[in-house]
């Protein structure tokens, strides 16, 4: 049996191994990279699909998706050979076309129709809340709820200014 070898090829730079973090420091994503951290920040000036956020210190805060979107420039200026404008056009071609991705069943780029529709939920909904949280004029005149109420009759053999209280089977009629 001979035994195959390993060819050690170098993979592109979209195939790298992204570690599973919620965020990403500049320096990391310049390893990740493999470019210096002021090409990042070149490149962030550049394409407008790659913002990463800004922490309170004003330092950068790529998510994951900043970082793949990274890589995919670092990719077609550096092994398919685009200049800055092609590329930055190809993106937001790629970006035009994408299908809109769902978490938790909402669309993150849903189109007019469904933009109108929950804004007008949104509208109903408030107008809802606005009802519910004024005070009522017919609440002070309602009728009090019987399970609420202690009826009270006057007891046959008691003095006629004392009062006994009304039981729920009082109220039933015989035949109900």
């Amino acid at each position: 049996m001979a035994q195959q070898q390993r060819v050690n090829t170098p993979a592109s730079s979209t195939d790298r191994e992204i570690p599973d973090k919620l965020y990403f420091r500049i320096g990391e994503v310049a390893r990740l990279c493999e470019v210096p951290a002021y090409v990042l920040r070149f490149w962030e000036s550049e394409f407008p699909q790659l913002h990463p956020n800004k922490g309170g210190t004003g330092q950068r805060l790529y998510r994951r998706r900043d970082v793949e979107i990274a890589l995919r420039v670092k990719s077609l200026l550096y092994d398919q050979g685009y200049t800055i404008p092609g590329a930055r056009q190809l993106l937001k071609g790629e970006q035009r076309h994408k299908e809109p991705t769902l978490a938790l069943g909402i669309a993150e780029t849903p189109d007019q129709a469904e933009t109108a529709k929950l804004r007008k939920l949104r509208r109903e909904l408030r107008e809802v809340l606005t009802l519910l949280s004024k005070p009522s004029r017919a609440a002070a005149t309602e009728p009090t709820p019987i399970h609420s109420i202690r009826a009270v009759r006057p007891r046959p053999q008691a003095e006629p200014t004392q009062l006994q209280p009304l039981m729920f089977a009082d109220l039933i009629p015989p035949n109900g």
